[in-house]
């Protein structure tokens, strides 16, 4: 693997280097491929790899590309030159794994609440609060009762 630095002069020459981790993830077969056996009820004839077959990951494209760590990327892919061509890049290694999640119920699952549905039903609440405020109002209703008897006048 040819090892080349993310500070490339031209556009061009960084989208190549992500196409070709792309191209390198794929692994590389064995010349002649092993025969099948006997029993094997698949025709099909199996692999075997001289660099098996690797998963797209941000680290590893980062590191393909030849930055030093995972933060140097992300900062670059936000403020950097061709940050535009980095975030297309994040985004085929997002899509790697998008089209894998068809593989499992759970990833399906996964796959439909990131995109915003709910297994569980809503519960609606009203669009603005109910005054649920207790008022009171005190009224005098004639003249003050007497402390005792003998304040009382007949």
């Amino acid at each position: 693997m040819k090892t080349q630095s993310y500070y490339s002069k031209s556009a061009a020459v960084l989208t190549q280097r992500i196409d070709e981790y792309f191209i390198y993830i794929e692994g590389e077969p064995d010349a002649e491929p092993l025969p099948v056996k006997e029993n094997s009820k698949s025709a099909a004839v199996h692999k075997s790899w001289l660099r098996e077959p690797e998963f797209a990951t941000i680290s590893g494209m980062a590191l393909f590309l030849g930055f030093t760590c995972k933060q140097e990327f992300e900062a670059y892919e936000q403020k950097g030159k061709h940050a535009r061509i980095l975030k297309r890049g994040r985004l085929r290694v997002e899509a790697a794994y998008e089209a894998r999640l068809h593989q499992t119920p759970t990833g399906v699952i996964f796959a439909l609440k990131t995109l915003g549905w709910n297994d569980k039903p809503e519960i609606i609440k009203p669009a603005t609060k109910p005054d649920d405020t207790l008022k009171i109002e005190i009224f005098n209703s004639g003249p003050m009762p007497a402390a005792n008897e003998k304040d009382v006048a007949l």
